[in-house]
């Protein structure tokens, strides 16, 4: 008797939890999760996943080299952003960043928030020429990253990462795999389709 009560207990805490996910349009709002991420990484999760303005057209890329440098590409290209994957990404980012003896300021440390002067920067490295060996480097990530390449299409991401990724080649030494799991850790589409845990 104990036990079906139990189960009635978990059944019915599943369908209030799921009409609350339903009536609240699918937000990433898990209180147990609001409580694990740090508040200020909350906070501007809450402001970059309402509003942003990063575009997929083909045409945003030229528009950044009109931006002041202190102008932010802010917000996601495609669905909307996921507070559990969010954290995962900048967290994992910052360790890519503190490779031990670098300070490796080029890699941004959010996908979802870019300084548009480093965008530029970044973008001026995509034409950067690799010898052989580079280039089996950037091919890996080509061909093993989620998305096939720096993004899931030929937008301003793309020759944004495109570029960090061959200068992260060429001036640190970066192997294929590292420069896959940075573009991993990049994708700025939202969702949650990256989620490990």
């Amino acid at each position: 008797m104990q036990k079906r009560v139990s189960i009635s207990i978990t059944v019915a805490a599943l369908i209030i939890g799921g009409a609350f996910y339903l009536s609240s349009g699918g937000k990433d709002t898990d209180p147990l999760l609001m409580e694990s991420v740090d508040q200020a990484l909350v906070a501007k999760f809450e402001v970059l996943s309402q509003s942003g303005n990063s575009s997929c057209s083909g045409t945003f890329k030229e528009s950044i080299a009109a931006m002041p440098d202190a102008n932010r590409l802010q917000g996601s290209c495609c669905s909307k952003m996921s507070l559990h994957r969010y954290s995962e990404q900048v967290e994992g980012l910052q360790e890519f960043k503190a490779v031990p003896n670098q300070n490796i300021a080029e890699i941004p440390d959010d996908p979802y928030d870019i300084e548009a002067g480093l965008a530029k920067e970044l973008l001026s490295y995509y034409d950067l020429a690799l010898t052989p060996e580079e280039q089996k480097a950037y091919d890996y990530a080509m061909l093993n990253s989620s998305e096939k390449g720096p993004c899931c299409c030929k937008c301003w991401r793309w020759y944004v990462y495109g570029g960090l990724g061959k200068y992260l080649i060429k001036n640190h030494g970066f192997t294929g795999e590292q420069v896959t799991e940075v573009w991993n850790l990049s994708d700025g589409c939202g969702g949650d389709n990256e989620h490990k845990h």
